[in-house]
């Protein structure tokens, strides 16, 4: 099977998504009874705590020390103030800002690729099964053109997804490690606990479950909008595109796209069941915000189509 741009990055995504649980669960610091190493300002008597970056630095890594400490210390300093979950929602939204604005070029250059997929899935079927050289030199050329044609730079499509991956293993590792979330509670729910403890809760006809469980189908479905979001936004790009030069839609046929983005959503869902609520949380305002990236950064295209338009005119 050929792997076309859109499906190389489902590839990719899943493969970082499957790596970034399975490397932070492997790394989280435990002390010798095998008791996490939780984040805190101050010593506290029947836990072992990181109270300094100097500590973690000298103890753990350099990872920790940079980016661990820092998260789990402003969720420690918030949650007294705002509740353990809304500390998180705060880091969250932060953090997400902030990789935002440090990839917008490269998030415009993902997002306008996957709305140009169809004219790209157009110009491979043209040249599908000619494999002298000099079609796949114009096939290239095509390609290379088109990417020109929307100022795209296929090299810079997949930094978003290699810079959340470290992003994915801090926010996991912090929420795991904040003091504050070990002892906290967020609308009843002990967010140390997981998904699949409180449907084990409910099964057994205790109620106190029905938070968690809930908290995991609102993941489940804020994940499935920002995975569905821009395959509407393509489809609405391609029946205007249509539109304007009077012919039928012109949309991804590629099955793969739509079998990929269902694996990765029972794979997330899988996931999601295991890892503390806490992560939950953070996945769903994650997703969230995502939403709302994709939908600002399709403004930025809409207008820059716009311009680029009128110039050719």
């Amino acid at each position: 099977m050929k792997l076309t741009p859109r499906r190389k990055k489902i590839f990719m995504v899943a493969a970082l998504v499957f790596a970034a649980v399975l490397l932070t669960g492997c790394s989280i610091p435990r002390d010798a009874d095998n008791n996490i190493i939780y984040i805190w300002n101050e010593q506290v008597s029947g836990y072992t705590v990181r109270t300094s970056f100097a500590d973690v630095m000298k103890n753990e890594n350099w990872f920790n020390a940079i980016f661990v400490y820092p998260l789990s210390s402003i969720i420690n300093k918030l949650a007294p103030v705002l509740s353990v979950g809304g500390a998180i929602v705060v880091v969250t939204v932060i953090v997400n800002a902030i990789l935002a604005a440090a990839t917008i070029k490269s998030s415009i250059a993902t997002q306008q690729m996957q709305m140009i997929q169809p004219e790209l899935e157009r110009i491979q079927r043209k040249y599908e099964g000619r494999d002298d050289q000099a079609s796949k030199m114009r096939q290239a050329q095509e390609m290379q053109a088109l990417y020109q044609k929307y100022q795209i730079n296929p090299a810079s499509v997949m930094l978003v997804t290699f810079i959340q991956l470290p992003v994915i293993m801090a926010m996991y590792m912090s929420v795991q490690r904040s003091f504050a979330v070990a002892t906290g509670t967020f609308l009843g729910m002990d967010l140390q606990k997981t998904p699949m403890e409180g449907f084990k809760a409910l099964f057994a006809g205790d109620s106190s479950g029905l938070a968690l469980a809930l908290l995991w189908i609102v993941m489940g479905l804020c994940q499935f909008l920002s995975m569905r979001i821009p395959m509407i936004l393509q489809k609405k790009r391609a029946e205007a595109e249509a539109k304007k030069h009077h012919r039928k839609p012109e949309t991804s046929k590629s099955g793969q796209n739509m079998v990929m983005q269902i694996y990765m959503m029972g794979m997330i869902c899988v996931f999601g069941l295991m890892w503390p609520a806490a992560m939950s949380l953070y996945w769903a305002i994650s997703s969230t915000v995502n939403i709302v990236k994709t939908l600002v950064v399709q403004q930025i295209i809409d207008k820059r189509n716009a311009a680029m338009g009128g110039n050719r005119r």
